[in-house]
């Protein structure tokens, strides 16, 4: 077939040839911007933000600014130098950069999570390849000054329980201002921020400083439920938070036997749902799901 198709060419004149290679030129190059950049705001313009109603004396332009735009990520897997071929992270790479950027201009967010696994191979990654790493996070997850990115740790970052150190822990924190326990109040919303590996409950020394936060968040929010009280000493001069259910945002999820109950979209396939769920492996214990 393309035998014929240069014979053909070849048969052409000079002029016509030339012609035709220009055409071709400009066709690979058409597709080529089209599959490369045009179609990630074809598919993401497709996207809204779901509207919220505010109450009867509120404007649109005063519930545009009180309703908090809020994107959330995960499991980005920034491949490394142990396990990433040049080629594979090259590619990875710009589709989650194009992906990214684009969602940015055309949906604006406020924040974004990213929800912990940002890279692949931060469990076994010495010094240089951490580096190397970080400096392509901040290329392909760059944003504006007007959208807040929070960062949250996975077991990839760090490894899992067994793995984890405090070197790893601190890595990670000073490079995403990480903390477990931590709160992020936005626009009236509470999200705590927890890291879900530190939740073995075997009293390890970072397991003891995340349950200790938490303890000390979970009596913070506890205070700021309550109507004033002159008599509850407790809660005296504890900060007062905005009175809204705290969002708990962390990389494992909080246990359940299995997905048999999940639906939509992005539920497991059929013959995956009831494969049962390993505690401390694919999502929390039960006694640290109820701790949390």
């Amino acid at each position: 077939m393309l035998r014929s198709i240069s014979t053909a060419v070849r048969s052409l004149p000079l002029k016509k040839r030339l012609c035709f290679l220009l055409k071709l030129v400009c066709f690979v190059i058409s597709v080529l911007i089209f599959c490369e950049f045009l179609i990630y705001y074809v598919v993401i313009f497709q996207c809204r933000w779901p509207e919220v109603k505010g109450g009867t004396h509120t404007g649109k332009k005063e519930a545009s600014t009180s309703v908090l735009k809020a994107m959330i990520l995960a499991d980005t897997h920034l491949l490394g130098e142990i396990k990433g071929h040049w080629f594979d992270k090259l590619r990875r790479e710009w589709q989650m950069e194009r992906s990214f950027q684009t969602a940015l201009w055309l949906l604006q967010p406020d924040i974004v999570f990213i929800l912990g696994d940002v890279f692949d191979e931060g469990k076994w990654s010495l010094p240089q390849a951490w580096a190397d790493d970080v400096r392509r996070f901040r290329k392909i997850f760059k944003y504006p000054v007007s959208t807040e990115l929070v960062v949250i740790v996975g077991n990839h970052d760090i490894g899992f329980h067994y793995e984890m150190t405090t070197y790893k822990v601190d890595r990670f924190e000073k490079v995403f201002n990480f903390t477990s326990g931590k709160l992020v109040t936005r626009k009236g919303i509470n999200f705590v921020i927890v890291n879900s590996v530190a939740m073995e409950g075997d009293g390890c020394a970072v397991c003891r400083t995340s349950e200790a936060k938490l303890v000390a968040l979970s009596h913070k929010l506890n205070c700021s439920q309550q109507k004033p009280n002159h008599s509850n000493k407790r809660c005296g001069d504890v900060e007062k938070l905005p009175a809204s259910e705290p969002i708990l945002l962390q990389h494992y999820p909080l246990y359940r036997k299995s997905d048999a109950e999940c639906s939509g979209e992005d539920s497991a396939p059929p013959e995956e749902k009831n494969i049962p769920f390993k505690e401390k492996y694919d999502v929390l214990s039960q006694e640290a799901s109820q701790k949390v």
